[in-house]
């Protein structure tokens, strides 16, 4: 797949630690990721790219079927990081969506991780102020982020406290 290196290449030019092209089919779905949202996220409901308004696992699980591989992207986060870089991977995710629409991948979309920081808070009775580049998170989409990185053999830990490192993962769906 060498079209697609010059959109590993942006990826890690902006820092990612890993960008690959991976089979579509090894993003694992799973109704209980939402739930975590719901009950481990403070942004649950607060935000139009998550839960309740995000895709259900279901209905991604069934999207992802349309697609035959996606570039995951994942960047190595220090904690005091970590709101910044949610932020890059959002942007990055949307624009690597929107250059691989106009290389004729039409139907290329993107996740990003966490919830989105476009806005200082966002008004949910309202359409996105932001929908060019506001993308749910894998998570919040029912993305088994875990599991999908381990069936890749990619090394992601629990974070046991605020101090320790973590890993943000973002997505591209490629038809």
């Amino acid at each position: 797949m060498k079209v697609m290196d010059k959109y590993i290449k942006k990826a890690i030019d902006s820092g990612a630690s890993v960008a690959k092209i991976i089979d579509a089919n090894k993003i694992v779905t799973a109704s209980w990721v939402r739930i975590k949202c719901q009950y481990g996220c403070g942004e649950y409901r607060q935000c139009l790219t998550c839960p309740p308004y995000s895709p259900t696992p279901d209905y991604t699980k069934e999207m992802i079927r349309h697609y035959s591989k996606a570039l995951l992207i994942t960047y190595d986060v220090i904690p005091e990081e970590e709101d910044r870089l949610r932020y890059k991977i959002r942007e990055l995710v949307a624009e690597i969506e929107r250059d691989m629409f106009l290389d004729g991948y039409y139907k290329a979309f993107g996740m990003g991780a966490g919830p989105c920081s476009f806005c200082d808070s966002c008004d949910v009775k309202r359409p996105c102020k932001y929908p060019h580049k506001a993308r749910p998170s894998m998570e919040a989409c029912g993305i088994d982020v875990f599991q999908t990185l381990r069936n890749l053999d990619l090394n992601i830990e629990v974070v046991k406290s605020e101090n320790f490192p973590c890993t943000l993962c973002g997505a591209v769906l490629i038809a």
